[in-house]
């Protein structure tokens, strides 16, 4: 985490611990998978979807909201009838009838805007649920290599915040804002019938107002589009700065992270302060335009009044029927905003759909079937960046139930050739053969199915010990978790905690120490029985007391299965079949221990300098920290006394 911190370097040993050319990563992003064809009008095709899908809900909301809408018409007309037939003309006999229907289209709308509210804000919320769910099926199934180039915080942005908008589409703001187009043109019939020429006077101002939303929306959408932006960038790099707490510690580089994060925050405010000022200068357009039909009533109306063209009872359901007219435009434009950020979001969601998942690219590939494990590199090369090889023409076999080493300085390639094992990265040139078929051949999901893999730097969730070790197998009992346990030497802690396998480990496993960490992930990897077994640094967190239990637990591991090995202890690589020194991305040695020994050459050199040292210590090239040997001191006897 903290080596992704612009501003923010780490001491050259601690950057060194990086073995996948970190560095030449970092200058460019990794490239992110293939897209699929992706049109202007996709978001459009999107959200068209999303209301088909839920076509039933939304016309039952539709007809409700229809209901609603013209019931509340009926208030408006009961005034007519109030001025000019029981005031005008005192007919009081029409009193009671005009109170009763006023009621009850006051009961009916306010039982239909309770139904709209129930049957739209569960279809919006179940929508909003179904498209989050459908986004991250797919961003899981995405290559690692976009995973490399994304921040987490901009995922989950894509996942929680952007789903989030559809509410707009398929909840109440799209029914809604049909309602108030469908009132909007009631009214307006019922006001040409009522002054044609003074409702033609309140379109020109209408469509003058039309035209300046159409203006608005196209220059607000853009603002949406970059607000989530911005936010995704900020959530990442929050939420890379919390993770790394105590490396932003360890460095005081609190007033830093501060100064990033007030950047982003400042970026966000001025995106959202441009976006409140597109939508307040709308909202205050759209109050002119309310003022002048307001102008051009009086005038108008107050004429045809006076020329007895209008009653006042006319005039009054007139001035209702205008504000019934002039209040969904005015909704309109508020709808139309939210309806505007909605599709922002499903601009950026259909990016994400747009990528070819692993799993799309699997589907034209064969089933693998039983794996052996035999695993052979043909000439295989490989850059993270153009014409900056890390792995330049390796080529090996490890047959199956063998135990292959890698060997060598940080940054030789080891973590990157492990990566290509593990099918994260494909290679540039070469092939890579799994009992004889070419790895890009086969269904990936197949082939990791039969990978196991204990890293230096392991990953537990935030739950149980239990759950942890059964990850890799969900329908595990609690007799083989802690079978496996014994075998790791896991269980030796896990007895000591009151809950013991119910013991919550917390976020990254925090409450745990590292060495009972890979303790539970050596667990985890032995319950999932794979064919090919990757330890990368499987120990390195154990004292030597720890390692030396272990060690019985990974040779049974190791046993039949295809292992490659990546440590630093000769312990752990000693009794390996094959051992691979690499350097510079190539293979400058190859054998077993004492063949290597024997050879006199580089493998030689790093175990003399081990030796020397500490007798189960491997030390690369770049961390030689052997003492300078101390100055022989001569001891002289003491003189005996005659």
């Amino acid at each position: 985490m903290a080596i992704a911190f612009r501003g923010l370097r780490l001491p050259r040993s601690e950057a060194a611990r990086g073995r996948r050319s970190d560095a030449a990563r970092a200058a460019s992003p990794a490239p992110e998978p293939p897209k699929k064809k992706v049109t202007a009008s996709a978001a459009w095709r999107e959200a068209r979807e999303l209301v088909l899908a839920r076509r039933g809900r939304l016309a039952l909301g539709l007809a409700l909201m229809l209901v609603n809408r013209l019931v509340g018409m009926v208030l408006p007309a009961t005034s007519k009838y109030l001025i000019d037939d029981v005031i005008g003309r005192n007919q009081a006999d029409l009193l009671l009838p005009l109170a009763l229907v006023a009621g009850a289209a006051t009961i009916v709308q306010a039982v239909t805007a309770f139904s709209i509210s129930q049957v739209l804000g569960v279809a919006a919320q179940r929508a909003i649920t179904d498209m989050r769910r459908r986004v991250e099926a797919h961003v899981a199934r995405l290559p690692v290599r976009y995973f490399d180039s994304t921040q987490s915080g901009i995922l989950i942005s894509r996942i929680m915040s952007d789903a989030e908008g559809i509410r707009n589409l398929v909840g109440t703001g799209l029914v809604q804002f049909v309602g108030s187009v469908v009132t909007a043109i009631v009214a307006l019939g019922i006001l040409f019938y009522l002054n044609w020429w003074l409702t033609l006077a309140t379109l020109v101002a209408l469509a003058v107002f039309g035209g300046a939303m159409a203006i608005a929306f196209k220059r607000l959408r853009p603002l949406f589009r970059e607000r989530g932006k911005i936010n995704a960038e900020v959530t990442g790099r929050l939420n890379e700065t919390l993770n790394g707490i105590r490396i932003v510690k360890t460095y005081t580089a609190e007033k830093r992270e501060e100064l990033v994060f007030t950047r982003g925050v400042h970026r966000l405010f001025r995106n959202i302060a441009q976006t409140i000022t597109g939508v307040s200068s709308i909202t205050a357009f759209s109050t002119v335009v309310v003022g002048i039909i307001a102008v051009l009533m009086i005038v108008m109306g107050g004429h045809a009044i006076l020329t007895k063209q209008m009653t006042l009872g006319d005039f009054v359901f007139y001035m209702v029927l205008t504000g019934l007219m002039a209040a969904p435009v005015v909704q309109i434009a508020s709808i139309g905003t939210q309806i505007s950020e909605a599709f922002a979001g499903l601009d950026r969601i259909r990016e994400l759909f747009g990528m070819t998942t692993e799993d799309e690219e699997d589907s034209t590939k064969a089933p693998l079937g039983h794996v052996d494990g035999e695993v052979v590199f043909e000439g295989v090369s490989f850059e993270y960046n153009k014409d900056v090889p890390v792995l330049k023409n390796v080529s090996f076999k490890a047959p199956a139930g063998t135990t292959t080493a890698l060997v060598g300085s940080s940054g030789s390639g080891k973590s990157t050739l492990i990566s290509l094992v593990m099918a994260f990265n494909r290679p540039l040139t070469g092939r890579i053969l799994i009992d004889g078929r070419d790895l890009s051949t086969v269904r990936l999901r197949d082939y990791r199915s039969q990978i196991g893999v204990v890293l230096q730097d392991n990953f537990l969730f935030d739950g149980t010990i239990a759950e942890n070790i059964r990850y890799g197998r969900p329908d595990a009992t609690a007799e083989e978790i802690q079978q496996v346990s014994r075998i790791a030497h896991a269980d030796e802690f896990i007895e000591g905690f009151e809950a013991r396998y119910d013991t919550i480990v917390g976020e990254r496993g925090v409450k745990l120490s590292g060495g009972q960490r890979q303790r539970v992930a050596i667990a985890r990897a032995i319950l999932a029985d794979p064919r090919i077994l990757v330890l990368d640094e499987a120990t390195s967190s154990l004292d030597s007391e720890s390692e030396a239990f272990i060690q019985d637990g990974l040779r049974s591991l190791r046993r039949g299965r295809t292992t490659f090995v990546i440590a630093h202890r000769l312990s752990t690589i000693r009794s390996a079949d094959q051992i691979l020194v690499i350097e510079h991305g190539e293979i400058v040695e190859r054998g077993t221990h004492e063949e290597l020994l024997a050879l006199g050459g580089r493998y030689r050199t790093l175990y003399d300098k081990q030796y020397n040292l500490e007798i189960d210590r491997f030390i690369n090239p770049g961390e030689d920290f052997t003492p300078e040997p101390a100055t022989p001191r001569v001891t002289v006897p003491p003189s005996r006394a005659l």
